[in-house]
């Protein structure tokens, strides 16, 4: 196992925001603007995303949860100052709770007008955010295989994460509607089994060779070993406001990669459920979120997300504590139990406010917390 401060232990963060209007609640195309005054004190950390409605910013890599929570504090607040100056809000929600006006406006990357020729009315409503999690890896192979073992975990995370039951101004009745939209592309979702980065690397070819996939170095897939860094990178969770649910969650897939990297050093092949059965699960997981049940990783039972969640913290509970973490993903089941998750919460405040604004503004508070 790694040791606390090595280049192995460490974590980054991306997290992506809805940009909204104050006063319709509702989307906002100022992201060139808002981005420009953000770059000005965080350069690089700060970049867009598929439409203008949107902005991401980026941890450096950080050893301890503190340094997390407190760079996260720091990238939230210069982006809401940022965004306020502009007009605008930063809001923390997988899809957007209000739909715009207008059409999606896309921002100008060759990467984001290569995928409307090739996906066309499928990115119609793509405006979603996720929060990213890289874990420091010693090179690509070894990814690709943590990758392997880490697959049957994803549909728990999306549970964990759920954070979009509200979709334009619409109860979806599920938990992630940001999952739902993201299954109808064949790019998105776990990633196949791969029995090395070459089988991997060959994987993504194909896909890309069928055009269903833009660009094979750099497959979408929610595990991946990053393009450019030296991380893995797993991608299925929605965005959330709350910074401690957040640093909890970065924490909880570290201990949860480095689990599974002990496995690979001593040959372990890992697991091989059916793609049939993970994409049902992550279905589940999506429709009910925190207060539903789902197919637990260890046993292939059907279980509670609570359970579930219960028993992983058990297995990584060796790498929670050489890390110092574990009284704080204990304290996030806590405060899971207690409120449910993003979900949940979203659909309490909705009935608390009578209105889809005052879940809005809520969120919107909970983002640009100070403390």
């Amino acid at each position: 196992m790694p040791t606390v401060g090595s280049p192995l232990s460490t974590i980054g963060v991306e997290e992506e925001f809805l940009l909204v209007d104050p006063e319709t609640r509702a989307p906002t195309p100022a992201a060139e603007c808002v981005i420009v005054r953000a770059a000005a004190t965080l350069g690089d950390l700060v970049s867009g995303e598929f439409t203008r409605m949107q902005l991401e910013v980026k941890t450096q890599p950080c050893s301890e949860a503190t340094q997390l929570r407190d760079e996260l504090l720091r990238l939230r607040a210069i982006a809401a100052s940022a965004a306020r100056d502009e007009g605008a809000r930063i809001c923390a929600a997988g899809t957007p709770v209000i739909g715009a006006a207008g059409p999606l406006v896309v921002g100008d990357h060759p990467r984001y007008r290569a995928g409307l020729r090739q996906y066309r009315a499928m990115l119609d409503d793509f405006s979603v955010c996720a929060v990213h999690v890289h874990i420091h890896v010693p090179d690509r192979e070894t990814a690709v295989l943590a990758g392997n073992h880490l697959r049957p975990w994803l549909p728990l995370l999306i549970a964990l994460s759920a954070n979009s039951p509200f979709h334009h101004g619409e109860d979806t009745g599920y938990a992630d509607w940001r999952a739902v939209i993201r299954s109808r592309f064949p790019c998105l979702g776990p990633p196949p089994y791969a029995e090395s980065l070459e089988h991997h690397e060959e994987l993504a070819a194909a896909m890309a060779e069928t055009e269903a996939m833009l660009q094979p170095d750099m497959p979408l897939w929610d595990i991946r070993p990053n393009p450019s860094l030296p991380t893995l990178e797993i991608r299925s969770m929605d965005v959330n406001p709350d910074i401690d649910d957040t640093v909890a969650l970065a924490t909880l897939i570290r201990a949860l990669t480095h689990t599974v990297m002990a496995r690979v050093r001593r040959g372990d092949p890992g697991p091989r459920p059916a793609s049939e059965v993970l994409r049902a699960a992550y279905w589940r997981a999506a429709r009910d979120g925190w207060s539903g049940h789902g197919v637990d990783a260890l046993s292939g039972q059907i279980l509670s997300v609570a359970a579930q969640a219960h028993r992983m913290v058990e297995h990584i509970r060796p790498a929670l504590d050489e890390f110092g973490d574990t009284g704080l993903v204990q304290a996030y089941l806590e405060r899971m139990a207690a409120h449910g998750g993003g979900a949940e919460r979203q659909r309490a405040s909705a009935a608390r406010h009578g209105d889809l604004t005052g879940l809005v503004d809520d969120l919107i508070a909970r983002t640009e917390q100070r403390t």
